[in-house]
């Protein structure tokens, strides 16, 4: 077991933490088989602490099939073997502690993978069991049950229910998946489920993880009865997402309360839960991070926003209002596993969360635009009050693989969708690290289990390290900016009479001019540039697509 000692930080030290998401597959290989591991994530922690960042998030490591990415968990307790011992999880944690990062750990709780021992178990009980009341069956409709028990469908595509076979080699009961075949959806009305998950929640804890984010937190709890949807895909997405029968109950409130009292019981530094919740509108996503609840939840609106002034003030306010009424900071995130990178998001003719991933046949996004729109929205990002997440790569400005070969995608939801939409692979290829090195230095062996496009060399992170201008360089000298200003404890004052198409705030000293607009701005006088996001103009003015962060002139001029 590791030394228990968190790193020496103040007790709500979450408030303005900035989190670096480390998808464990994709960031470094230790022993060349083309799949990263934890091995290899504890040798680049120092990286991770040379960056600036306050802690990290894993990503599941948990024993897994692998059917959605480690998202379907055969064992909360233990480390699928690809990816290393229970040991190398304790050797991570305590070399983070030594670099002053706290860990964060994935919890998948709406779901397990149909190889969890309760699943299986649950299929040899049969019907009226306990085991099977720790996940959602139903009898199906129809004279012989061979209808689901309702209409829901799979968030993947097709049909969210599955019949199993019984023991006797009849048709029997349906099971619940709102996602893959191979995830059936727990039931949280029962005591086994809720008990469990506590445990593992203990478990971790006692290992010395600084907190969770949980997946899906919008939809353990299903309604009553488990009713008919009786919208549409498209009529649901103009209503509240609890309009949904599976999405957003208000029954998620109790369980969260519980685990909160759970991680309150640890001490100080605050153990913290981070809610991955899509939820509208924003009233109801603010009850997530009441003061008894969960201390975090991504501000997913600013992720999805389109790249315009207008629109990113109006959510910007929404959050700090909505979040603020219930004295919960902001958790700003622009990249994550799920949706596709940035630097290339921003690259399109209509910016927005895009989470079906890029085609090589589909649109190609303008990589240079995107990266520098991409930038400018990362200091737009770090200069807001509140906490702030970071998605692997992206302090190397890395693109999108929005050409990945169709025969190599394995996301679940390329296949459900019988290969509608691309899904998420684009976003999950391995890191580049050494631009000469075979696989970019991801694996020492160059094997990487999705290929990386030839372009990555341009962004690998040894011709990014002390080079003036990198985007590596930008992420580390913001990071140090926004600590030494205290920009995440600080407010958001809006710039009165401000040039149109640009958004401009001061942030205790500091102020921040992002040009969205269609010409260069002037800059003011009075101030000097402390950090940007790129090359000004000759004559001083603000380029279009670029962000600054201006201070006071030492001179008093």
């Amino acid at each position: 077991m590791p030394d228990m000692i968190t790193p020496s930080r103040a007790p709500d030290w979450w408030r303005d933490a900035v989190v670096y998401q480390v998808y464990p597959r994709s960031f470094a290989d230790s022993d060349g088989d083309g799949t990263g591991d934890l091995p290899g994530a504890t040798a680049r922690l120092p990286y991770l602490a040379d960056l600036g960042v306050d802690g990290l998030w894993l990503s599941p490591f948990y024993r897994s099939p692998l059917a959605d990415a480690g998202y379907d968990v055969a064992d909360y307790r233990d480390v699928d073997p690809r990816f290393g011992t229970l040991a190398d999880v304790d050797t991570l944690i305590a070399r983070a502690h030594e670099l002053g990062l706290a860990v964060l750990v994935d919890l998948v709780p709406n779901h397990s993978s149909d190889q969890h021992p309760w699943f299986q178990a649950a299929l040899s009980a049969g019907p009226g069991s306990r085991e099977r009341a720790r996940y959602l069956f139903r009898d199906g409709r129809g004279a012989n049950g061979e209808l689901p028990p309702n209409n829901w469908l799979s968030v993947f595509g097709g049909q969210g229910w599955t019949r199993v076979t019984e023991a006797d080699g009849r048709p029997g009961q349906w099971y619940l998946h709102l996602f893959d075949v191979h995830q059936p959806d727990f039931d949280w009305t029962s005591p086994d489920v809720r008990a469990e998950f506590e445990s593992v929640l203990r478990f971790w804890l006692d290992r010395g993880v600084a907190g969770f984010r949980v997946d899906v937190a919008h939809g353990l709890i299903k309604a009553p009865g488990l009713p008919d949807l009786t919208a549409d895909e498209e009529e649901l997405a103009t209503l509240p997402t609890h309009a949904s029968p599976f999405w957003d109950q208000d029954g998620v409130h109790e369980v969260y309360a519980a685990w909160r009292r759970l991680l309150d019981s640890y001490g100080a530094p605050e153990r913290v839960l981070c809610a991955e919740a899509w939820v509208t509108p924003p009233e109801r996503m603010a009850r997530y991070v009441r003061a008894d609840e969960m201390h975090q939840s991504f501000a997913f609106d600013f992720l999805g926003c389109r790249w315009d002034a207008t629109d990113l003030r109006e959510v910007i306010d929404a959050e700090l209002g909505t979040m603020g009424a219930v004295g919960a900071p902001i958790t700003w995130v622009l990249s994550n596993h799920d949706v596709v990178r940035h630097a290339s998001r921003l690259g399109t003719a209509d910016p927005g969360p895009a989470r079906g991933g890029i085609r090589a046949t589909d649109p190609q996004p303008d990589r240079a635009l995107g990266l520098t729109r991409a930038r400018a929205a990362t200091l737009l990002m770090l200069a807001l009050p509140g906490a702030a997440y970071l998605y692997q790569g992206e302090e190397l400005g890395l693109p999108e693989h929005s050409a990945l070969p169709d025969a190599v995608r394995e996301d679940p939801v390329w296949i459900r969708s019988e290969h509608a939409h691309p899904g998420r692979d684009g976003c999950r290829v391995p890191l580049p690290w050494l631009a000469e090195a075979p696989g970019f230095g991801f694996s020492p062996t160059g094997a990487t289990w999705l290929p990386q496009p030839q372009v990555f060399a341009e962004y690998a992170a040894d011709v990014q390290v002390g080079v003036p201008g990198s985007t590596l360089e930008l992420y580390r000298a913001a990071l140090r900016l926004r600590r030494e200003h205290r920009l995440g404890r600080g407010q958001v004052r809006w710039v009165a009479g401000a040039h149109d198409g640009t958004l401009q705030f001061d942030n205790g000293t500091v102020r921040v001019i992002v040009n969205l607009g269609s010409a260069p701005v002037t800059l003011p006088s009075d101030r000097v540039v402390a950090c940007q996001s790129g090359p000004l103009t000759a004559d001083g003015s603000l380029p279009v697509d670029t962000a600054v962060w201006l201070v006071a002139r030492e001179d008093g001029r």
